[in-house]
């Protein structure tokens, strides 16, 4: 069991409110705070992944590589935790854990945070959010959850990954999939640009045929698309983005970005005044002379 508890670093506000959604930075915040009488050397078994972690598959063979480098070398960076009522929920470091559990190891390095439930959801969101294995529709959810948590747009999505906007609609499209039909894009089982097309269908039975035509025929994304052409399937039709002329709010916007130091949108009879934690919104009702008891 851990010595005791300490929660360190900040970074949590700071990756929240940054321009650029950078888990990795938020990582090493923790691990620059962090001095070698913070690190403790906690069972393996205590620790159960993040459970708002939102990927389903891991690479074994990547795991097995880095299982194999442990239990030569050990584990050079500890994981992140917090403590819960049996053991810890996992913060960071999740393919660590599952490599050190390969290697036997019956402890690993760990740095206990304070985190509650709605923070280590976002966490577990963001952190996915830059890792290339996973999967288009693993991705997708990642993104809607990232939307939903922060209370932004698509466009302040792709601009904080660096990303199109083109490029997150497309993403966002596959949860109108069928789950079983989103499994198979999890599995491998078809594409990322099959997905795409099959997104595009109305129609949830024709999707459920044309996925395992997929399979069954090894069909190619082209075949797929002249296949979804035929004037029997019927298409969603596209939501056209209509941009309302707001040129006569433009300067009051920009006013009161500039005394609020914050986003601020004025449209169809609303005022959008944007935060970014619990204590940038309690310094803006702070500058708007709003009480909250």
């Amino acid at each position: 069991m851990e010595q005791k508890k300490k929660a360190l670093g900040k970074g949590l506000e700071q990756l929240f409110s940054s321009e650029v959604l950078d888990f990795d930075s938020f990582e090493d915040r923790i691990m620059e705070n962090a001095k070698e009488s913070d690190i403790f050397e906690i069972p393996v078994n205590e620790v159960r992944p993040n459970p708002f972690q939102p990927r389903k598959k891991f690479d074994n063979e990547s795991l097995e590589e880095l299982a194999t480098s442990i239990k030569n070398y050990g584990v050079f960076q500890p994981i992140i935790v917090k403590k819960s009522i049996k053991g810890y929920d996992l913060v960071a470091g999740e393919r660590r854990l599952r490599a050190s559990k390969m290697a036997g190891l019956s402890n690993i390095p760990a740095i206990i945070k304070d985190f509650n439930d709605e923070e280590m959801r976002e966490i577990a969101l963001l952190e996915n959010l830059q890792r290339e294995d996973l999967s288009a529709v693993e991705l997708a959810w990642a993104y809607k959850g990232i939307i939903d948590s922060l209370h932004i747009t698509q466009d302040d999505l792709a601009s904080r990954l660096g990303k199109s906007r083109s490029s997150v609609t497309n993403i966002l499209g596959l949860l109108r999939l069928p789950s079983e039909v989103q499994n198979m894009v999890i599995d491998n089982k078809i594409s990322m640009g099959h997905a795409r097309v099959l997104s595009k269908i109305e129609d949830v039975n024709k999707i459920k045929e044309l996925s395992k035509k997929v399979i069954n025929d090894n069909l190619s994304v082209r075949d797929l698309e002249d296949l979804s052409n035929s004037s029997e399937i019927k298409k969603k039709v596209p939501i056209k983005r209509t941009v309302k002329n707001n040129s006569d709010y433009l300067y009051i916007e920009n006013r009161m970005k500039e005394i609020l130091g914050t986003k601020v949108k004025i449209d169809s009879k609303k005022i959008e005044i944007h935060y970014s934690s619990s204590d940038d919104l309690t310094r803006i009702l702070d500058m708007l002379n709003i009480k909250v008891d």
